[in-house]
């Protein structure tokens, strides 16, 4: 059942991620809405003035670079949508420049790319200039920098990004901002549609449709919300997935949204990676002793395990573990697709006398995560 004393840990979190997306943050006509940035900032000087420390993700770089271009709406080549984001991104920030200015608190624009959570040496100068900024008191503005991000290399959405950002800076909690009040077993429009008040494990999730449609300007949609918000339980972060009108309860730990309880420990940012933001390049298949194996003995994959390769992946790529009831984990390959179908099956013995140029484990266990939602 849930709980309220659990929400009561948003209102006295040290350390906030409140992210907003383009949905939330732009009118119908596809301009920014100005009263909403001057809502949010009004709310999240508030939580400063308390102590709180706050990191706010904000979309909406692509959405207000639209109007200047003089374009008709969302660009869909990425070429378009970079230039739209980089005219938009300065313009952007600018906006919740003046609207902290309003509550005499400082801003600063920080821009990520997947390199910069990936790569140690990124990933320790981005943690420190983000703990020099919350220092300081300043509120940092974090966005994807969409300009010069790829296609193959990119979040793909700030939710995402948001979990990452959590993990990034120890963050007690995470507020996801959507146009909806919550997550329901359906879309909310569908007469059979169930509120979901809180989620505390797989189970819960099983029967929710998150793969309607979002807004025309939002990215994201109720699917990757939903895959951040497990990101950031694995990683010991609170969650609550929220309507941006009610955002001013859920930081005071009322009962607005959809509630993810944390579950206390904090996973690896390369083990965060391999499970929710790379690529998957293609598909193992496991027999059940391998999926017993690397699930409960926390073993390496052997190729012994394996009963089908799908998929054209090289080694080094990401790829999905699927047992008899679905996936099951995410592993970086140490072998090319081809020759993992020509081994696969084979034992140690085996595979010694076919020749194979290779012997190690298809998927070391230090190149795997564990696609579970641990119970609270």
């Amino acid at each position: 059942m849930p709980s309220d004393n659990f929400r009561k840990g948003i209102a006295e979190a040290k350390r906030v991620v409140i992210k907003i997306g383009s949905s939330s943050l732009t009118r119908a006509d596809g301009r920014l809405d100005l009263n909403r940035i001057d809502q949010v900032a009004g709310i999240v000087a508030r939580m400063t003035r308390r102590g709180q420390q706050v990191v706010l993700v904000s979309s909406g770089a692509v959405a207000a670079g639209i109007d200047p271009l003089g374009l008709p709406g969302r660009p869909r080549d990425l070429p378009t949508a970079q230039a739209c984001a980089a005219m938009g991104q300065g313009l952007l920030v600018a906006r919740w420049a003046a609207a902290f200015q309003a509550h005499f608190r400082h801003v600063a624009q920080v821009l990520f790319t997947v390199e910069d959570v990936m790569r140690r040496d990124h990933y320790k100068n981005a943690r420190q200039a983000l703990e020099r900024l919350l220092h300081f008191g300043v509120v940092p503005i974090v966005n994807e920098n969409d300009t010069v991000s790829t296609a193959d290399v990119r979040f793909g959405d700030n939710d995402r990004l948001a979990a990452y950002v959590s993990h990034l800076i120890d963050a007690d909690a995470l507020v996801l901002l959507t146009d909806v009040d919550g997550l329901y077993t359906a879309p909310p429009s569908s007469k059979n549609a169930k509120f979901i008040e809180q989620v505390s494990s797989l189970e819960d999730l099983k029967a929710v449709v998150t793969d309607a449609e979002g807004s025309v300007l939002g990215t994201g949609g109720m699917t990757t919300k939903v895959a951040a918000a497990v990101m950031a339980v694995e990683s010991g972060v609170e969650v609550v997935l929220c309507a941006a009108n009610v955002l001013s309860q859920a930081v005071d730990g009322q009962k607005v949204g959809t509630y993810f309880p944390s579950t206390g420990k904090r996973r690896p940012s390369r083990t965060l990676w391999i499970a929710h933001a790379a690529r998957s390049r293609g598909q193992l298949v496991l027999d059940d002793g391998a999926v017993h194996a690397i699930t409960v003995r926390k073993k390496s994959l052997l190729l012994a395990g394996v009963l089908a390769v799908r998929g054209d992946f090289t080694a080094g790529e990401v790829v999905e573990l699927v047992g008899s009831t679905g996936r099951v984990a995410r592993g970086i390959t140490s072998y090319d697709s081809d020759i993992a179908d020509k081994f696969k099956g084979m034992s140690l013995e085996e595979l010694q006398r076919a020749g194979a140029p290779d012997t190690r484990p298809i998927i070391h266990r230090d190149d795997m995560a564990l696609l579970e939602m641990p119970l609270r």
